[in-house]
C-alpha cells in the first residue's frame, strides 16, 4: 500500500536544512518571540519579529497587515521578493504559522516553517546567538491573493451546502460555548466541525507536526477531505 506524503513538504524545514542554508545570502531566517526570549538566544544570523507584531499600535486591534505596512516591515526585516524565508517561534509554531500565512497572502510563497520551532532547534545541539545581524536593503512588494480569504458574504452564503465544510480549530471552550474569550456570542458555525489546532502537533516537548498520514487520518474522521471546499477559523 502505497502512504501519501504531503502535498508539499518544501513548506516545513528540519534543523539540518536550516543550518545548511542560514547564511545563504537569500536565505532570512526570522524568530517570532518576546524581545526577551530573542535575546537569552536565537538561530545565528536570525533577525526578530515580535510575537505582537499584528497589533495596531492605536488602536489595539489585531488585524491583517494594510499592504504598505506589511512591505515596510518585511523590507526592515531584510525579506525582498526574491528572499526565502524561515520563520520559526517558541510557541508551538502558532506565531510562525501565521505569519506563513500572511506572507503567502501577500504572494511571498517562498516561505519554510521550522518543524519544532526554537526548541528542536536547541535540543539537537544547533549553534545559537546572542547577536543581532545587520539587516542588508531590499524591496518586497505586496501582491495579495484575496483568493486565501474567506469574506462573511461568502462564508454564510456556504453554510448548508453539503460540498463545503467548515472546520473550527478554535479551543474545546469556545466551540462548545463554555469559554466566550470577552466575545458577546459564543458557539460555532452551524454545521461546522471541530478539532482544536493543538492536535495537529505531536505531544512531546517540540511539539513538530504530525504525519501526513496521521493529519489525513484525523481529518477525514470528521469529513474533512480533499474534495470539500474547506474554510477553516
Amino acid at each position: 500500500m502505497t502512504t501519501l506524503g504531503f502535498a508539499h513538504p518544501e513548506y516545513l524545514a528540519d534543523p539540518a536544512w536550516v543550518q545548511s542554508h542560514r547564511e545563504d545570502a537569500d536565505v532570512v531566517v526570522l524568530d517570532i518571540d518576546t524581545e526577551a526570549g530573542y535575546s537569552r538566544g536565537h538561530i545565528p544570523g536570525a533577525v526578530m519579529l515580535l510575537d505582537n507584531y499584528e497589533r495596531d499600535p492605536e488602536t489595539g486591534l489585531v488585524h491583517t497587515f494594510p499592504p504598505e505596512r506589511f512591505a515596510a516591515t518585511c523590507q526592515a526585516l531584510g525579506i525582498g521578493d526574491d528572499t526565502t524565508v524561515v520563520v520559526y517561534d517558541n510557541n508551538m509554531s502558532l506565531s510562525a504559522a501565521r505569519f506563513w500565512w500572511v506572507l503567502n497572502y501577500y504572494g511571498h510563497t517562498n516561505v519554510k516553517v521550522l518543524n519544532g520551532g526554537w526548541r528542536k532547534w536547541h535540543d539537537e545541539g544547533k549553534p545559537t546567538s546572542i547577536d543581532r545581524p545587520p539587516v542588508v536593503s531590499v524591496t518586497f512588494t505586496p501582491n495579495a491573493n484575496e483568493d486565501l480569504i474567506c469574506t462573511l458574504d461568502y462564508g454564510v452564503g456556504q453554510v448548508g451546502h453539503s460540498d463545503t465544510v467548515f472546520l473550527d480549530v478554535r479551543a474545546d471552550g469556545e466551540w462548545d460555548g463554555s469559554n466566550s474569550r470577552g466575545n458577546e456570542r459564543v458557539g460555532h458555525i452551524p454545521g461546522a466541525v471541530h478539532l482544536e489546532w493543538t492536535n495537529f502537533l505531536n505531544e512531546d516537548r517540540h511539539r513538530t507536526f504530525k504525519t501526513a498520514e496521521e493529519l489525513r487520518s484525523m481529518l477525514e474522521m470528521i469529513g474533512v477531505t480533499a474534495d470539500k471546499n474547506v474554510i477553516t477559523y
